[in-house]
């Protein structure tokens, strides 16, 4: 049995460098994943600060429509339709690389989630920090740069490790738009060795063991901002 899998690994993966297919495959992915986290976070962010600003004072109503209506249009359709819609509609037309529109349409879905992460930190820091802030003479902004958002983003850094574990999972449906990430390159080589075991399930065990790497320190944060408390 063991010899069996070794031949299976050999044909499917060593020969004609096959396995190279997923080593590019995967830098494509984590690089999407990189940028797409990025940009979701700058949008997570100012979602969170509008939406959190209407709740608090009661400002902003428009913009916090807005914000409503995409958090509701992102979070409430597939990430897949979302990615070919971004494709085969927004940008058809135009001379943009698949991979920056992959950055673009998962950075856009992220930053919906970031958003309610964001908001959810900010809600959470006790409403006694907001009056007390305002106590010593500061105005609302100044309130939230230096009291309420330095509390929810500690409050929050664990659960955007999540969420970046999340997008790297995500990603596997770039191709989609034909983009060679890698579970694209798996199915290359399924459809050039007829053997999909060996390919998808080499797939499956490089996703497991980011998720595996991230979450851990994912966990190693935790432990660490839960030290600092103490």
């Amino acid at each position: 049995m063991l010899q069996n899998l070794m031949d299976k690994l050999n044909t499917g993966l060593i020969e004609e460098q096959r396995y190279k297919y997923l080593l590019d495959g995967l830098k494509v992915t984590l690089s999407i994943t990189f940028f797409a986290v990025l940009i979701g976070i700058v949008i997570g962010f100012m979602v969170a600060i509008i939406r959190a600003t209407h709740d608090k004072t009661g400002r902003l109503k428009i913009a916090d429509i807005i914000c409503r209506v995409y958090l509701t249009v992102v979070r409430g359709t597939p990430v897949v339709v979302q990615l070919m819609i971004a494709y085969y509609i927004i940008f058809a037309t135009a001379d943009i690389s698949k991979t920056v529109v992959a950055i673009l349409a998962f950075g856009l879905n992220s930053g919906a989630y970031v958003a309610e992460i964001f908001r959810s930190g900010i809600m959470a820091v006790p409403t006694g920090q907001f009056e007390a802030g305002r106590s010593l003479g500061f105005s609302y902004g100044k309130t939230m740069r230096l009291i309420i958002m330095p509390q929810a983003f500690k409050n929050v850094l664990p659960a955007l490790g999540n969420e970046f574990i999340v997008l790297v999972k995500e990603t596997s449906v770039a191709g989609y738009i034909a983009i060679q990430d890698l579970t694209k390159g798996g199915d290359i080589i399924r459809s050039q060795t007829y053997d999909p075991f060996t390919s998808l399930i080499t797939v499956a065990l490089m996703y497991l063991i980011m998720v595996m790497v991230f979450s851990k320190l994912v966990s190693i944060l935790e432990r660490r901002l839960r030290s600092s408390d103490n």
